[in-house]
């Protein structure tokens, strides 16, 4: 079975950041999914994934403004389905930046199309509809849009490994405001002053650029420090 991990001194947000007890421990490895630890700056901590769906989710939670944190394998509930009562563990629970919770299934689409995964996911979604949890299913149609996806990789392996705080982001682009908009290679050498880079306040979504085209040297970006800092959304339904 192939495994992903990452081997490196990690320097989070804090040296234990957020404690987390996952709801599911995988005490014996089946099958070809790859599982793996990813090591996130949101939270502080490594943050586990199975399969390279729910990997390419992590970097899109990661690196969105309207997501405060989240954990993974968050709770075991249990479901009404006919006369059955199922057990359901949801891959992500998102706290996002207004406050809301949101519960999510991470699932290739051709999966979910399939007549018995569909049924199984209503039941849930009708199971969480009545306990007033709101719940979302995130296919690789939503997290893999491209050039999107990859355009976050990149910026998230070039910002700096702790997040700058986000006062002092917009102190220093105001004082640059009037240089705006700028490439980013002209960004990089105008934050270096403050000691900041464009890759973290792009990922804070202070700064932001068009992720339909791929990011380079010459990416143009502009000021977002008026906006809730957005710049991409995955669910429009429950405005993340």
């Amino acid at each position: 079975m192939p495994h992903i991990s990452w081997r490196g001194t990690w320097r989070g947000l804090s040296p234990a950041g957020l404690s987390h007890q996952r709801a599911r421990e995988v005490l014996r490895s089946t099958g070809g999914i790859v599982r793996g630890k990813f090591p996130s700056r949101k939270t502080g901590r490594m943050v586990h994934y199975e399969g390279l769906l729910e990997l390419d989710a992590l970097y899109l939670f990661e690196n969105s403004p309207l997501i405060a944190s989240y954990t993974e394998q968050p709770v075991r509930i249990y479901y009404p389905d006919g006369a059955r009562l199922r057990r359901y563990t949801p891959d992500f629970h998102l706290t996002l930046a207004d406050g809301q919770e949101v519960l999510i299934e991470v699932k290739p689409a051709a999966n979910a199309a399939h007549p018995d995964t569909c049924h199984s996911l209503a039941q849930i979604a009708a199971h969480f509809n009545r306990a007033g949890q709101s719940f979302e299913v995130l296919s690789d149609e939503v997290i893999r849009i491209e050039p999107r996806l990859s355009n976050l990789k990149v910026i998230h392996h070039e910002a700096a490994r702790i997040r700058p705080e986000l006062l002092k982001g917009e102190v220093s682009l105001r004082r640059l405001a009037a240089n705006f908009p700028m490439e980013i290679h002209a960004a990089k050498a105008a934050l270096s002053a403050f000691s900041l880079d464009p890759y973290s306040l792009l990922l804070a979504g202070q700064l932001v650029c068009d992720l339909g085209m791929p990011v380079g040297a010459n990416t143009l970006l502009n000021l977002n420090l008026e906006s809730g800092h957005e710049w991409f959304r995955l669910s429009h339904r429950h405005h993340f």
